[in-house]
């Protein structure tokens, strides 16, 4: 991973679900011979990343191993096998299993080189001590159910070294990760930074995990109830501040709860639809954070913006609300391309909600995206300048994708490009990687407006 250079191409984006286009964008920065880089947020609060911010603290780190390791080389097969490795559901097996790779006796580092093996075992030995010396028996112990080895190594290197972006950096080395690609975090931080959402209907919800997947109600709560004269461990994550965790004192419940077993598949609806996000602090209360000096950086150098599939709401707002970002998008004349690829169907954020607001199109996905750059530049009004911040939109055709009115968006001075995917397993609609990559490259002027056409998942403007 190496510095910024000019004529680059950004990518705002989430982990998993954009991980099945790295492909596509890392063909298209190769053949235009430019920097790549990825911005990612650090809101993640799911997952095993929530038990290492409830004992450890520290930034959502989730997302970025996602994609580190998804960019990992072919050759390194055996790193990416390592930090790709979750330990098993149940967490006694789990713990035994940890210890097994720490000690260095387990079979997954048969095919590593010792030079690695040492180095990593190292940086995960020093996490296990921070571990030990946190741990408070019988209520707060550390659960290794379902951890992410990648996500352990990148707490332990950030730890050892004392900066974020320094782990983020070693794990791209030992994975091969190539100079030209870059992964920022939003924001460069050793601490937890936790996001809200605001509702239609005028409630609250907490915690990026909560707005993503179905959870218990997260609302804010008028006023806080008494904690028990005599805690159990159940009541660990109620806000009982005499349990000592990393969280600050008095910090929200809802922030403290561990969230290591949620679906993102059996998704149920919002109760009304998303109208705003904005970052809170452990208390609950708004606060606008600065972007990494990194992220406007980078885009200040670019050529081309691209915001990804995944989860319009915790994947790419997050990220676009932070000070500095809008300005950087709106303002930078070298971002000639602002491009939307549009989800090839509805979550819960995006979705109908459960009081009957419609699902979202093509139109709400770009104002919503407007809307956020204009927040981080301080304006709550956003005077339909939504061609400051997107400039193409591709989007697919079949069942269930979102909505797209092509006349409303070309008079919003938005070109469209319509994809012909095809379904995945679970029925939705997938992008076609190739044809995605001819519809990068024709908006990017790498080729002129000719296509493959000798197969259906081709490109109509």
């Amino acid at each position: 991973m190496t510095t910024t250079s000019q004529g680059g191409i950004v990518v705002f984006s989430g982990g998993s679900a954009a991980n099945s286009l790295v492909d596509v964008f890392n063909d298209v920065a190769e053949k235009k011979g430019c920097a790549l880089s990825y911005i990612i947020p650090i809101s993640d609060n799911g997952g095993s990343s929530s038990e290492l911010i409830r004992v450890i603290g520290g930034p959502g780190i989730g997302d970025i191993r996602s994609r580190l390791v998804r960019l990992i080389v072919p050759t390194h097969a055996p790193i990416h096998t390592l930090f790709n490795h979750r330990l098993p559901f149940h967490p006694s097996p789990a713990h035994s299993e940890w210890l097994s790779i720490i000690e260095g006796t387990s079979g997954l580092w048969l095919p590593i080189a010792p030079p690695q093996r040492q180095l990593i075992r190292s940086i995960l030995n020093h996490l296990h001590l921070e571990l030990l010396k946190r741990a408070r028996p019988p209520h707060s112990t550390f659960n290794f159910q379902s951890a992410s080895i990648g996500n352990m190594f990148l707490t332990g290197a950030r730890l050892f070294s004392g900066s974020f972006e320094s782990a983020i950096y070693l794990l791209g080395v030992i994975g091969g990760v190539p100079e030209s690609i870059n992964v920022i975090p939003a924001v460069n931080s050793n601490f937890s930074y936790h996001i809200s959402a605001g509702l239609s209907n005028n409630t609250t919800i907490t915690g990026q995990n909560a707005i993503s997947h179905p959870s218990a109600p997260t609302a804010l709560p008028d006023q806080q109830t008494a904690p028990p004269d005599d805690p159990t461990p159940s009541d660990l994550f109620n806000g009982d501040d005499s349990i000592e965790d990393a969280s600050l004192p008095g910090s929200l419940p809802t922030l403290r709860q561990p969230n290591i077993a949620f679906s993102k598949s059996d998704e149920e609806p919002l109760p009304a639809r998303i109208e705003r996000v904005w970052y809170i602090n452990p208390y609950g209360q708004e606060i606008r954070p600065a972007a990494n000096p990194k992220v406007v950086e980078t885009l200040r150098a670019a050529e081309a913006v691209v915001y990804c599939i995944g989860s319009l709401y915790t994947s790419i707002v997050p990220s676009l609300i932070l000070r500095g970002v809008g300005d950087a998008l709106f303002k930078t004349q070298s971002v000639r391309y602002k491009i939307l690829i549009l989800n090839g169907s509805l979550d819960r954020e995006t979705g109908p909600s459960a009081t009957g607001d419609a699902a979202m199109g093509a139109v709400e996905f770009v104002e919503a995206i407007a809307r956020a750059g204009e927040e981080s530049r301080g304006r709550e009004a956003l005077e339909r300048r939504v061609g400051g911040y997107v400039t193409h939109v591709i989007h697919l055709e079949g069942e269930g994708v979102p909505k797209v009115d092509r006349a409303s968006l070309a008079g919003m001075g938005i070109e469209c490009v319509r994809l012909y995917g095809r379904k995945g397993e679970d029925g939705k609609m997938r992008y076609d990687g190739k044809a995605l990559g001819q519809a990068l490259e024709a908006i990017l002027g790498n080729r002129g407006l000719k296509f493959d056409r000798s197969r259906r998942n081709t490109l109509e403007r």
